[in-house]
C-alpha cells in the first residue's frame, strides 16, 4: 500500500498532475490482494486515491474479465474489513447454535427450562430451594409424566444445564449482533441508507427468537415433544440468518452486486439455484425428521422394514407431512436428488473459464455432499449416535454455506457478461 501513496506523492510534487489525468496503474496490497490505485484530480477538487481490488485468483487463463468489485475510497477499507470480521464472528456462533441445538434435541434437554425470561433467565437457579422449585415446574410438563418420571435433582441439572448454556449463547449472539451494529452506524461506517440488510438480520433473529419459545411451549402442553413443524420453523429461521450473514459477507469481500442490472442466468447459476431449493428441501426434511425422532423408525440402510419401499408411505398426501416412516422415507433417499443435481452443476461449471477458486470450491462441494450421504446413514445404522448426528447436521450447514458462496460468486460473473 505504501508504493501507492509513494508514487501518488512524486506525481503531485512533480507538478504534472494535471486535472482528470490518470496515472498509471500501481499495485500494492488490499486485504493479501492485489489492489489497483488510480490517482485523479477534478478541476476544483482536491487530489484523492481510488482504490480498486480485486483477486488474483479471480483469473483463469484466457479471462479478459475480472469479477465484480467493491471500490473503496480512503480508508473505507478498514470500515469493510470491521464489518466483514463483525459479521463472520456473527455467523459463526449462529452455525453454532444450530449445531449446539442439535445436542440439546438429542439429549432430550429443550423442555427443561419451562418458561422464557430473557432477561432473569440469563442467571442459572442460585441454592437448593432455587433448584427444586425449578424441579417442580419441569415435574409438571408431559415429558416428565411420560418420559423422565424417574430423574433425580441432579439429572434434572445436567440437561437444565444443557438448554441454559443453549440460551446464554443465543443472547450473547444478540448482544454480537447489536451492539457493533449500533456502533457502525453511529460511525457511518455502515451508512443509514445501507442498513435495511442489517435491520432485516436483527428482525430475522428476533423472530428466531421466538420461534424457538413457541416451539418449546408445543411441547409443555399435552405431548412429550415438541411440534416437528415449530422446530423446521426454527432452523430455517437459523438458515435465513446465517445465509443472510454470509451473503452480506461475501458483499464486503468481493463487492455487493449492482441490483441495477439484470443479469441474465447462466447455466451454471441456474444448476446452482435448483440445487440451492433442493438442499432446502432436504434440511426442511431434516428439521421434521429431527422433530419427529423418525431416525429411530428403522436402523437399517437401504431397506426399511426389510423392503426397498415399504408399503402404505404415501396412501395419503397428509403422510409427507405427518407421517415419520414418509418422511424419513423421502429424507433418505430426497438426499441423492441433491447429488445429482451438484453432479451437474459440478460438470457444467468445471467446463466454463471460471476462477480457481470456484473451481477447487466445486471439488469440496462434491466430496462434501458424497461424505453427508455416509453421514446420514451412519446415523440411520448407528441408532442416531449422537456424535455421528451432530456431524450430520454440521455437514448441512457447510454444504449450505458452500452453496451461498456459488450463487454468490456465478451471479457476480453473470453481472459482468
Amino acid at each position: 500500500m505504501q508504493s501507492v501513496w509513494r508514487v501518488f506523492l512524486c506525481m503531485l510534487l512533480r507538478g504534472g498532475l494535471k486535472p482528470d489525468e490518470a496515472i498509471p496503474s500501481i499495485t500494492g496490497d488490499c486485504f493479501g490482494r492485489t489492489i489497483t490505485a488510480l490517482a485523479t484530480l477534478a478541476p476544483g477538487a482536491s487530489a484523492g486515491v481510488i482504490a480498486e481490488c480485486y483477486n488474483p485468483r479471480d483469473f483463469t487463463s484466457g479471462e479478459t474479465r475480472h469479477m465484480p468489485q467493491t471500490r473503496w475510497k480512503n480508508t473505507s477499507t478498514s470500515g469493510n474489513r470491521a464489518v466483514m470480521n463483525w459479521l463472520f464472528t456473527f455467523a459463526f456462533i449462529v452455525a453454532f447454535l444450530v449445531v449446539f441445538g442439535g445436542f440439546v434435541r438429542l439429549t432430550r434437554s429443550g423442555l427443561s427450562i419451562t418458561e422464557w425470561n430473557p432477561i432473569s433467565g440469563t442467571v442459572p437457579p442460585i441454592g437448593e430451594q432455587a433448584w427444586q422449585d425449578e424441579f417442580v415446574k419441569y415435574q409438571q410438563t408431559p415429558e416428565f409424566k411420560q418420559v423422565n418420571s424417574y430423574m433425580t435433582l441432579k439429572e434434572y441439572q445436567y440437561i437444565f444445564y444443557i438448554e441454559w448454556i443453549h440460551r446464554f449463547i443465543a443472547r450473547f449472539a444478540g448482544l454480537v449482533y447489536a451492539i457493533p451494529v449500533f456502533y457502525f452506524l453511529f460511525k457511518k461506517t455502515i451508512p443509514f441508507k445501507e442498513f435495511g440488510i442489517y435491520f432485516l438480520m436483527g428482525m430475522l433473529f428476533i423472530a428466531q427468537a421466538f420461534a424457538g419459545w413457541i416451539m418449546v411451549a408445543s411441547g409443555l402442553v399435552d405431548r412429550p415433544s415438541v411440534s416437528h413443524f415449530n422446530l423446521t420453523v426454527h432452523l430455517l429461521l437459523a438458515f435465513a440468518l446465517l445465509g443472510l450473514s454470509l451473503w452480506t459477507i461475501l458483499g464486503h469481500k468481493y463487492g455487493f452486486l449492482d441490483k441495477s442490472k439484470n443479469a441474465n442466468w447462466s447455466v451454471p447459476s441456474r444448476l446452482a439455484l435448483v440445487s440451492f431449493i433442493l438442499l432446502i428441501i432436504q434440511i426442511i426434511y431434516g428439521g421434521m425428521t429431527a422433530g419427529l425422532k423418525a431416525g429411530h423408525v428403522s436402523d437399517t440402510w437401504p431397506l426399511m422394514f426389510g423392503k426397498l419401499i415399504p408399503p402404505n408411505l404415501f396412501s395419503s398426501l397428509i403422510n409427507i407431512f405427518e407421517t415419520p416412516q414418509t418422511i424419513v422415507f423421502i429424507h433418505r433417499w430426497f438426499a441423492f436428488a441433491v447429488f445429482i443435481s451438484m453432479i451437474a452443476l459440478y460438470f457444467t461449471a468445471r467446463k466454463g473459464n471460471h476462477s480457481i477458486e470456484i473451481k477447487n470450491g466445486l471439488n469440496w462441494l462434491l466430496g462434501l455432499v458424497a461424505f453427508q450421504i455416509l453421514l446420514g446413514i451412519l446415523t440411520v445404522v448407528l441408532h442416531v449416535q449422537i456424535v455421528i448426528a451432530l456431524a450430520h447436521q454440521a455437514g448441512a450447514l457447510a454444504l449450505f454455506t458452500l452453496m451461498i458462496y456459488f450463487m454468490h460468486r456465478l451471479r457476480a460473473r453473470d453481472s459482468m457478461q
